[in-house]
């Protein structure tokens, strides 16, 4: 199946799946870390790595927000409107800080690891709606 472009299909599409691991959002010119990195972004001030845990640990990088990782298991399109601000202004209305991720075949919310079962409820209920 394609990507999917209807902001509703996505919404109700998106079957958000919670990954136990425990991220974090750390800033460092380690080169040795970006190959072992889930993620990367290069910004004027630095570069940022969403790291495991035992790396972020291992290196001594900044660990005091632990994020676990929602998927949107929907394929949504690169040009689709709507499913980044719906998931994001859900979550904000319970309460829960989200980093948003898009990649190619899926959206990635980051929420903080105490709230990730409360935020995986919201998010399952909105699809339902």
């Amino acid at each position: 199946m394609g990507a999917v472009r209807d902001t509703r299909a996505m919404i109700t599409g998106m079957a958000p799946v919670l990954d136990e691991a425990l991220y974090h959002f750390c800033v460092s010119e380690d080169k040795t870390l970006v190959e072992h990195a889930l993620a990367i972004f290069r910004e004027d001030e630095g570069l940022t790595l969403i790291l495991s845990d035992a790396l972020a640990v291992a290196h001594g990088l900044q660990t005091d927000l632990p994020m676990r990782r929602i998927t949107l298991s929907v394929h949504s399109a690169l040009d689709g409107v709507g499913l980044t601000a719906a998931v994001a202004t859900a979550l904000a209305q319970g309460g829960i800080p989200c980093n948003m991720v898009a990649a190619f075949h899926h959206d990635h919310a980051f929420v903080p690891a105490q709230q990730a079962e409360q935020a995986m409820v919201i998010l399952t209920e909105l699809a339902k709606r």
